[in-house]
């Protein structure tokens, strides 16, 4: 739940990831945590630059993932960054632009905290190959993860930055840098206005995170400051945050205006004509048994996480397992808290007998949007949530 903690509470709590936050990005307290080596449990895809996921039985460890499980999508080398010259900017249309250090947004605006699930846009990429081989990071289904954040909310800040008239949208530029095609640029993208300002009691529109998991990010994961965006795809919630643009019109930067689109033919006017992606999609996926796992019995305890669309106020209602080819269903039982904007664990035990060749699973909203079997084959291998299927050998 989101809530906000005083500098008395902080203080008060000295010996928590709170009261490190609050020792000063200066101290050797918080440059050690920040600077210790990453242990990660993490599935490498490209060490170059540094992706990996889990395997899928990890994320049922814990409803909230370990930061050591949690996977990492990087566009380019992640920056090292001293918080000491380090300053956030935000300017654009807003009356009163901002320079701000860390301890400045903290002090300002306050520290909120928000649980909230990050997927990348391309997770479950690898099931787009069955059809055709699509670019990119080959995902299975592990680039998603389930953390608690801190840091201040963006619409306080755009508050007292004072927003013009006209404003639309919001940009987000990071101090990492991409070199693609012999051009170089930083990653980066835009929220729209209202998004950035839709707060409610379970979640800020959007949060200007400094700690992750009651600690400081860590370099892989946007040290010193990045956004969370609750319910739109990981690429939103941009590391490394470096300046806060408003604008009239959406971000030009290559990750908004050209990536993270969903295409089938890769031209400049059908990339022109596809929205940005925005908000990720209703998603289920089978985390145990693993794929190809030997199986005995009569009956078989099935266990995955499930993920509502990124509509505010949308939640799962129910998700379903079948062991039989989709000819029957069998409902599921939660086993985990429910929250906006967060996956839910869920179990189930089901038939086994020597026809079963597979598992499938599949999930609807509240709002009686249905996981399609299939998702269309696209150029970049976005937003596959199909239901998932995980093959067995039945002993």
């Amino acid at each position: 739940m989101l809530s906000q903690l005083s500098r008395r509470d902080c203080l008060k709590w000295g010996s928590t990831g709170i009261g490190l936050y609050l020792i000063g990005p200066n101290s050797p307290q918080w440059l050690a945590a920040q600077q210790a080596p990453p242990d990660h449990q993490l599935i490498v895809r490209t060490e170059t630059p540094l992706n990996a996921e889990p395997s899928l039985d990890k994320l049922l460890d814990h409803w909230i993932t370990p930061t050591a499980a949690f996977f990492i999508r990087n566009h380019g080398t992640a920056p090292k960054i001293d918080a000491k010259g380090y300053k956030l900017t935000v300017e654009g249309l807003v009356e009163k632009p901002l320079t701000l250090g860390l301890s400045e947004l903290t002090e300002q605006f306050g520290l909120h905290s928000v649980t909230a699930t990050l997927t990348c846009s391309g997770n479950r990429r690898t099931e787009f190959n069955r059809v055709k081989k699509v670019p990119g990071v080959q995902w299975d289904a592990g680039a998603i993860g389930n953390a608690e954040w801190r840091g201040s909310r963006l619409s306080d800040v755009l508050k007292k930055a004072g927003i013009k008239p006209g404003a639309k949208h919001v940009w987000f530029e990071g101090l990492d840098e991409i070199t693609e095609k012999g051009e170089t640029f930083p990653f980066g993208g835009s929220i729209p206005l209202e998004k950035a300002l839709a707060d409610t009691p379970a979640a800020p529109g959007c949060l200007l995170a400094t700690m992750m998991n009651g600690k400081p990010l860590t370099t892989e994961h946007g040290y010193p400051l990045r956004t969370i965006v609750p319910g739109f795809i990981g690429a939103r919630s941009v590391k490394w945050l470096s300046k806060i643009t408003v604008s009239d019109q959406p971000s030009p930067n290559h990750y908004l205006a050209h990536a993270y689109k969903v295409i089938t033919e890769d031209t400049p006017a059908a990339v022109d004509a596809a929205p940005p992606i925005y908000e990720y999609p209703l998603n289920s996926i089978i985390c145990s048994p693993a794929p190809n796992a030997m199986v005995s019995g009569e009956r078989l305890t099935v266990r995955g996480v499930a993920l509502s669309s990124g509509r505010t106020g949308t939640r799962i209602k129910t998700v379903e397992v079948s062991a039989d080819g989709g000819t029957t269903w069998q409902s599921t039982k939660i086993t985990s808290p429910i929250r906006d904007f967060c996956w839910l664990h869920w179990s189930v035990e089901v038939p086994l007998t020597p026809q079963t060749q597979s598992l499938l699973v599949r999930a609807v909203t509240t709002d009686d949007e249905s996981q399609p079997q299939e998702t269309p084959w696209n150029m970049k291998g976005y937003q596959y949530n199909g239901w998932h299927k995980v093959d067995l050998k039945v002993s």
